[in-house]
């Protein structure tokens, strides 16, 4: 019944997914609201981010044809936010999230092969500018370096236009700081902290949403690989860029200092196209509410132990 809903692409399924993120982001963060006007303009500020997500995945499926005529991917989005509520909760990673989605959009726009320098410049521009609110977002420059390698074109002066995106935000950072705080460089600001510490994990809750979470990506990914060759050979490096941004998405996940669930906010763009691919191609309908169901079903468990 759930996907029939979001088997078309329908205004009624963002005013769903809106209500639904709206209504998750309460429940992840009542505990913290206050009367404060600032702290009610800050939290309405980060809710605005989540739905801003919302509608910048729509608009990178839609303008490069990712998924068919469908709202699966929002709607799976939308869950993932219920999997995940601690990442409702973090301004700087929501802001890095949309920045990534800002440079994940040009570069899988480059398949057009059009302005393909300007898109390269802008996608590490963005990259560079997210790693100010979340270091380890750096990492995604090796998505840079995938596209790179697919759209090369036997332009090797392609190779220089990244490391300009990201000199045109450090000589920014270096002006914002001399103006502002005196200095050349904040020693925090590239302070590269990390942990392989999974003990924060060993809670039943986390364990049960990361088991179902694990387990539909899994299955997802194998179905997405196995189904590329029945996509426009023109997009079929827009898939693998998807694929790529998803591990080095969950390699993030893996070194973060801060094990919370916040940390997989990265994961959720290219999970959701990916599972959104999955669930055009499975013909048993009620293997696909499975699916949906148990995204469901974790959440809630999760609030129960």
């Amino acid at each position: 019944m759930i996907t029939s809903i979001f088997k078309k692409s329908k205004p009624i399924n963002f005013i769903i997914v809106v209500l639904l993120v709206t209504l998750l982001f309460g429940i992840a963060n009542y505990e913290s609201f206050t009367t404060d006007i600032l702290d009610i303009t800050s939290k309405t500020g980060v809710l605005f981010l989540a739905l801003f997500s919302v509608f910048v995945l729509d608009f990178i499926i839609s303008k490069n044809n990712l998924t068919q005529n469908n709202s699966y991917a929002i709607m799976v989005f939308a869950l993932l936010f219920a999997m995940f509520p601690e990442t409702l909760k973090d301004s700087n990673l929501l802001i890095a999230n949309v920045l990534v989605l800002f440079a994940l959009r040009r570069l899988i726009s480059l398949h057009s092969k059009l302005h393909i320098k300007k898109k390269l410049f802008d996608a590490a521009f963005w990259i560079a500018l997210a790693s100010l609110f979340y270091v380890w977002v750096l990492l995604f420059l090796l998505i840079v370096i995938v596209a790179l390698i697919y759209y090369w074109q036997n332009e090797p002066k392609n190779l220089i236009i990244p490391i300009l995106g990201c000199a045109t935000v450090f000589v920014i950072l270096l002006s914002y700081n001399i103006i502002f705080n005196d200095v050349y460089i904040k020693t925090e600001t590239y302070r590269l902290y990390s942990s392989l510490d999974f003990e924060p994990y060993n809670a039943i809750d986390d364990i049960i949403v990361l088991t179902v979470a694990a387990s539909i990506y899994i299955w997802s990914m194998i179905f997405y690989f196995k189904n590329l060759t029945d996509k426009n050979k023109k997009l079929r490096p827009a898939y693998f860029l998807v694929a790529w941004t998803s591990v080095i998405a969950i390699l993030i996940g893996l070194i973060a200092p801060n094990k919370n669930g916040s940390e997989f906010i990265f994961l959720l763009v290219p999970f959701s196209i990916i599972m959104a691919n999955y669930l055009e191609v499975i013909t048993e309908r009620w293997f696909k509410e499975v699916f949906i169901t148990l995204m469901i079903i974790a959440p809630i468990l999760r609030l129960l132990l």
